[in-house]
């Protein structure tokens, strides 16, 4: 990603599979390591943050675009987009201020090309997206990943013959801190 002048890491799932849970947890462990983290949270839904009758809402509504808030204690800026379409990171990365930053991670934007962390839930009944995105670098799950959680597009053959990235445990933050800092971090600075 051109627009990215940090490491940028996603975290890949279908809906369910407890993204936000997993970073919840993953962030504050990587803060204590010493890393400055951002954040980008790709939405489906139409969102507000803030709220009718408050003045900003007000000067939002009237046509003003973007909307800076600004206090001692945070700053947002609200852009209204002229046509829905569905955004692109790379042009988010654009608006997103890197320079006191570590490290860039992202919810969502799936089907985007830019290293990944697969979460997968087999009870879910899901299909991994590894082998089909190879910007998968490591699939976090609860179980063993077995057969049937492959692309159905794929063969006995193929399956076997995959050389999968490295399994992390989804339930332990950790371990999955631990992955970030010793092999995704260590091999963007080598």
């Amino acid at each position: 990603m051109n627009n990215a002048h940090i490491p940028i890491l996603g975290f890949a799932a279908f809906s369910g599979t407890g993204k936000t849970t997993l970073l919840t947890k993953l962030i504050p462990l990587l803060k204590n390591k010493g890393l400055r983290v951002g954040l980008i949270k790709h939405s489906h839904h139409n969102f507000d943050i803030d709220k009718p009758g408050k003045d900003s809402y007000r000067l939002r509504e009237a046509g003003a675009t973007p909307v800076m808030l600004v206090s001692s204690h945070r700053r947002a800026i609200i852009t209204e987009f002229s046509a829905c379409i569905e955004p692109k990171l790379e042009d988010q990365l654009i608006f997103y201020d890197q320079t006191e930053l570590d490290l860039i991670l992202v919810e969502g934007f799936k089907t985007e090309q830019f290293p990944k962390i697969e979460l997968h839930r087999p009870s879910l009944q899901k299909k991994l997206l590894f082998p089909v995105d190879p910007d998968i670098i490591a699939i976090a799950t609860d179980s063993k990943i077995n057969p049937n959680c492959f692309p159905t597009s794929l063969s006995a053959l193929q399956i076997s013959a995959l050389q999968h990235p490295p399994i992390l445990d989804i339930n332990n933050p950790e371990m999955i801190s631990d992955f970030i800092l010793n092999s995704f971090l260590r091999n963007k600075h080598d």
